[in-house]
């Protein structure tokens, strides 16, 4: 279930981060919610980030794609672009979401790609475009974020 090393970090997210004494990977994961879920964390860049999430065990009882779960991975994706263009200092905190539901899934994994709609000092928006395997939109999401300043004692150190 540790897989969560093989996220792609750009080389300046890495120097960005290196002092803070924080594991990038699992800061930037899609926590145990995510891990339940299976979903995992491909590329994680300010300006895009890409995961994945496995169909089966993510249903409701019709054996199609939960709703839900396009909504996890929409916030998972968007709250990691959030925290990594607010940089250490910064704690991104969800306060708005919304899915748009397109086409039912009932196999397979679907991509999401979340990129940045707004990026300010204390807010940022991202969009997220939740494809299936052959391409064809499964659901549009739009996270926005609460830019914080972080705790001195919170989890980035």
């Amino acid at each position: 279930m540790g897989e969560q090393t093989t996220t792609k970090f750009p080389p300046e997210i890495i120097e960005q981060w290196s002092g803070v004494g924080v594991d990038l990977p699992s800061l930037f994961s899609a926590g145990h919610l995510g891990e339940r879920m299976g979903l995992t964390i491909l590329e994680a860049a300010p300006d895009r980030i890409v995961g994945t999430l496995p169909v089966e065990g993510n249903t409701q009882p019709y054996g199609l794609l939960h709703g839900g779960a396009s909504a996890v991975l929409a916030e998972t994706l968007g709250s990691v672009g959030a925290m990594l263009h607010g940089g250490p200092d910064k704690v991104a905190v969800g306060v708005d979401l919304n899915c748009t539901h397109h086409r039912g899934v009932r196999s397979g994994v679907i991509t999401g790609t979340a990129t940045p709609v707004h990026r300010g000092r204390t807010t940022t928006s991202y969009e997220v475009v939740i494809t299936e395997e052959s391409g064809k939109r499964v659901c549009s999401a739009r996270l926005t974020c609460l830019l914080r300043d972080a705790e001195p004692s919170s989890s980035h150190g």
